[in-house]
C-alpha cells in the first residue's frame, strides 16, 4: 500500500489490485475512513482499514473492475453500497443508498463531497476533499476516460471536465481508478487538444 499524502490531519493511502490494477483509495482522519472503489481483493482492503471506523464506501461508477470487493467489504463492515444509481443497468444491481450531486460524506475532520461527471458512464461520480479529488474513470493524466461504449459520450465528458474538474484550483491533485496521480493544473491546458482529437 503506498501512502500518497500525510499532512493535516488527512491521509490518503493506494492499494492497487486485480487485473487491471485498479486503485482502492483509504481516505483517513483520526480514526475514520472512506474507502473509494473496493474494486477486487477484498482481503487487502479490509486489511488496510483494520483498526479504523469506516463511514462510508464510496464507488465511482458501475463498472465491474471499480466493485469486485463490494459484496464482501459491505458485508464484513456492515456498509452499504453507494454508488450514483444511474449506473444500476451497467452495474447490474442497485445501490443500497444512491449518491447524489453534492452529498456529503464526514471523515474525521473533514467530509468528501460528490460531484456527479458523467461522460464515461451516466452515473460517474468524483470525490472531493480539501484539495484531493478521486475521479474513477472520468480523468486521467493525459485525457478523459473512455467513451466508446453505447452509454459513454465524448462531449458530455468533456463538459465534466470543463465545466465541474476544470473549475478547480490548479493544485487539487487529482486521483484516479488507475495510474498515478496528477493535478488539475497540469491536466487543464490540454482540454483543446483533447476535444480536437475526440479522446
Amino acid at each position: 500500500m503506498d501512502t500518497l499524502h500525510d499532512a493535516g490531519n488527512l491521509r490518503i493511502r493506494r492499494l492497487v489490485v486485480g487485473s487491471l490494477d485498479n486503485n482502492v483509495y483509504v481516505v483517513s482522519s483520526g480514526r475514520q475512513a472512506i474507502i473509494v472503489d473496493a474494486a477486487a481483493e477484498p482481503e487487502r482492503i479490509l486489511a488496510a482499514v483494520d483498526g479504523l471506523e469506516v463511514t462510508a464506501l464510496l464507488t465511482t461508477h458501475g463498472h465491474h473492475d471499480h466493485l469486485g470487493a463490494i459484496d464482501v467489504v459491505t458485508r464484513e463492515l456492515e456498509l452499504p453500497f453507494r454508488m450514483h444509481e444511474a449506473d444500476s443497468g451497467i452495474a447490474g444491481r442497485d445501490p443500497q443508498a444512491p449518491i447524489g450531486e453534492g452529498d456529503v460524506f464526514p471523515v474525521g475532520d473533514g467530509s468528501m463531497r460528490a460531484m456527479h461527471t458523467p461522460g464515461h458512464t451516466p452515473g460517474s461520480t468524483s470525490f472531493l476533499i480539501g484539495t484531493h479529488l478521486f475521479t474513477g474513470d472520468t480523468l486521467f493524466p493525459g485525457g478523459p476516460g473512455a467513451t466508446r461504449f453505447p452509454y459513454s459520450s465524448f462531449d458530455t465528458i468533456m463538459r465534466s471536465l470543463d465545466e465541474r474538474l476544470f473549475s478547480l484550483d490548479d493544485d487539487t491533485t487529482v486521483y484516479p481508478g488507475h495510474g498515478l496521480p496528477t493535478t488539475i493544473g497540469a491536466e487543464r491546458p490540454h482540454l483543446e487538444e483533447w476535444r480536437s482529437r475526440r479522446w
